[in-house]
């Protein structure tokens, strides 16, 4: 029972994941490279496209349960600097509705670190 439990938190992260992925194949990483060109990063056109590595590329490893550790380290990675660089100046503030600013990046990174940590990968099988 609890591996099922597992799996499933596993897949709900890929696919919930995935459909951020899909909005940037779909609308392109273009808001990305204008964040990072404000904070001077070299090569910001390239970096934006690390963003698929984390939700596209990751979550589908995850779905198809192929290293499924490196995957989730992706995931971490990605959520880490999502968090800096899209919520850096509202990591300590609330939302309109008195949520934590940061609550839906920093779920996924807990969710992955989570998973990451467990005795056991989730296989998926």
């Amino acid at each position: 029972m609890e591996k099922k439990a597992i799996n499933f938190l596993a897949i709900c992260l890929a696919v919930l994941l995935l459909f951020h992925g899909v909005d940037k194949i779909v609308n392109g990483v273009g808001n990305i490279v204008n964040m990072l060109n404000k904070m001077d990063v070299p090569y910001a056109q390239y970096v934006a496209y690390a963003v698929y590595v984390g939700e596209v590329f990751a979550p589908l490893l995850i779905i198809f349960n192929h290293y499924l550790r490196i995957a989730l380290i992706l995931i971490a990675i990605n959520m880490v600097v999502a968090i800096v660089l899209a919520h850096g100046t509202s990591i300590m503030t609330l939302n309109d509705h008195g949520a934590w600013s940061i609550e839906t990046p920093m779920l996924y990174l807990v969710v992955a670190i989570t998973l990451f940590f467990l005795n056991t990968p989730p296989k998926l099988k």
